[in-house]
C-alpha cells in the first residue's frame, strides 16, 4: 500500500490556495498522489484518464463528499450535486434543457441586453467596479431568461447576495457567514416563490426554467419540496451570476494584452469562443473537485479504501504542461488551433454533462462569456492606476481591485 502523506490541510489551503494541490503533486513528479485530509485518506489525481476514473460511479460518490460549509454556501443542502445513481440521473434530466442551443443564445441574449441597458448608467458615474457592475448586469438578465420576477429594487441585493454564495464557498470567518446568511435569505425568498406558482398566486411563464423547477418530479415521483426547489432554482441563477469573476478575469486580459481586444472587435471567426477558454483556463476559480471512494481503489499504483477521499486537481490540470503548451502563457489561439476535448479543459468538471456531474450549464457560461468578452472589447473605457493583483492565496479569486474602469464617450 502507498503511504499517506499528513498534510495540514485546512491550514495549507487557507493559507496557500490554489497553488496547495498542484505543488504537492509537483513535488511527487507524478499525477497522483497519497495524502491525508481531514485525518482520512486520500487520493489526489490528475489528467483526462483520471478525469474519466474520477467521475465513474463504479468508483467516486459525490453523495457525503462535499463538506457542510460548502453545501450551506455554494450550492445547498439536498442539491443535485449531492446525488448519485438514479436520483442524480433524474435531478440532472432538470438541468438538460441548459444544454441546448436556443437556451444558450436565448440566455446570452436576455444579458447582452442588460448590458446595453447598464451602459449609459456606468456613463454617468465616475468610475465604475466592473466586478460588481457585471454582477447586477448577469442577475438582471439571467432572471428575465429563467421567468424569475425582479422588481428593480431587488436586482442589487439579490446580485449581492448571490456573489457573496460564490466569495464565501471555501474560506472561514467573515466572508463564510456572510455566504451562509445570503443562501438562507434568498432560498427563503425562492422558496415562496415556488409556492406561489404552484398555487396559482403567481405565474411562470410556460417551460421557463421557473416552470420547469416547480413541475420537476424527483424519482420518487414526488415534487420537490419548495426548499429543495429554490436550491436547485438558485442552481441556475447562482452559478449565472458568478460568470462576473470571469467577466473580470476577461478585462484584467484585455488590459495586459490589448492586441486581443482587437480580434475581438474585429469579429474574427472563432476567436471570441477561443477567447473564452482561455480566460478559463488561464485564471483561477475552482480549485479542486472531491468525492468519495466508493470500493477499495487503485489508481496508478496508488491506492485509496473505501470510504477514502477522492480530490481531481482543477487548477493543476488546467495548468499541466503535458497538456498545454506554455500553460502559464495567456494565448487564445491554442483553442483556435484545437478546440479542447472533453476531459483536458476542466474548470467546471469532467465527463459527460447529460449523464455525470459535469456542469450542465457550461455551454451557457462559455456563450455568455463570449457576448460578453465582445461587448466588454466594444466599450470606449480606460483603466485608472488600481491593484489588479490576483492573489492565489484567495479562493475564489478575482483582480483585488474588481477592476475598476472609466468609461468614455
Amino acid at each position: 500500500m502507498s503511504s499517506h502523506r499528513s498534510v495540514p490541510e485546512s491550514l495549507a489551503l487557507l493559507t496557500e490556495g490554489y497553488a496547495w494541490l498542484p505543488d504537492l503533486m509537483r513535488a511527487e513528479g507524478d499525477t497522483a498522489l497519497n495524502l491525508r485530509v481531514l485525518g482520512r485518506p486520500a487520493l489526489a489525481v490528475r489528467g483526462p484518464e483520471a478525469v474519466r476514473f474520477f467521475y465513474d460511479e463504479e468508483h467516486v460518490r459525490r453523495h457525503g463528499a462535499l463538506p457542510g460549509p460548502v453545501l450551506s454556501t455554494l450550492f445547498g443542502h439536498g442539491a443535485v450535486h449531492t446525488l448519485d445513481g438514479d436520483a442524480h440521473r433524474q435531478r440532472k434530466s432538470l438541468f438538460l434543457p441548459l444544454l441546448e442551443t436556443d437556451a444558450v443564445t436565448g440566455s446570452a441574449e436576455h444579458i447582452a441586453t442588460a448590458w446595453d441597458e447598464a451602459v449609459p448608467y456606468w456613463r454617468q458615474q465616475p468610475s465604475v467596479v466592473l466586478f460588481d457592475a457585471v454582477g447586477r448586469v448577469i442577475t438582471r438578465g439571467v432572471c428575465r431568461w429563467a421567468g424569475v420576477p425582479l422588481a428593480e429594487d431587488e436586482e442589487e441585493p439579490l446580485a449581492r447576495d448571490l456573489l457573496a454564495m460564490v466569495d464565501g464557498f471555501a474560506t472561514a470567518g467573515a466572508r463564510h457567514w456572510r455566504a451562509r446568511r445570503a443562501r438562507t435569505r434568498q432560498e427563503q425568498r425562492f422558496a415562496g416563490l415556488v409556492t406561489e406558482v404552484r398555487s396559482g398566486t403567481a405565474r411562470a411563464p410556460e417551460d421557463s426554467v421557473l416552470d420547469r423547477v416547480c413541475r420537476h418530479r424527483d424519482a420518487t415521483g414526488a415534487e420537490m419540496t419548495p426548499r429543495i426547489a429554490a436550491v436547485e432554482l438558485l442552481n441556475v441563477i447562482r452559478p449565472t451570476t458568478a460568470l462576473s469573476y470571469f467577466v473580470a478575469f476577461a478585462a484584467h486580459a484585455l488590459h495586459r494584452w490589448p492586441e486581443h481586444g482587437k480580434r475581438l472587435r474585429a469579429g474574427e471567426a472563432g476567436f471570441a469562443t477561443a477567447f473564452a477558454h482561455e480566460v478559463r483556463r488561464f485564471y483561477p476559480f475552482a480549485p479542486f473537485l472531491g468525492g468519495q471512494a466508493v470500493t477499495d481503489l487503485t489508481w496508478q499504483g496508488r491506492h485509496v479504501p473505501a470510504g477514502g477521499l477522492v480530490l481531481l486537481d482543477v487548477y493543476g490540470q488546467n495548468h499541466d504542461e503535458r497538456l498545454w503548451k506554455d500553460p502559464y502563457s495567456f494565448r487564445p489561439e491554442r483553442f483556435l488551433d484545437r478546440p479542447p476535448r472533453r476531459d483536458e479543459l476542466i474548470p467546471q468538471g469532467g465527463a459527460d454533462p447529460r449523464t455525470g456531474h459535469r456542469c450542465p450549464g457550461e455551454a451557457l457560461a462559455v456563450g455568455i462569456l463570449e457576448t460578453l468578452s465582445r461587448r466588454l472589447a466594444d466599450l470606449s473605457y480606460e483603466v485608472p492606476p488600481q491593484d489588479l493583483t490576483i492573489s492565489l492565496d484567495r479562493i475564489p479569486t478575482r483582480p483585488r481591485s474588481g477592476m475598476i474602469i472609466r468609461t468614455l464617450g
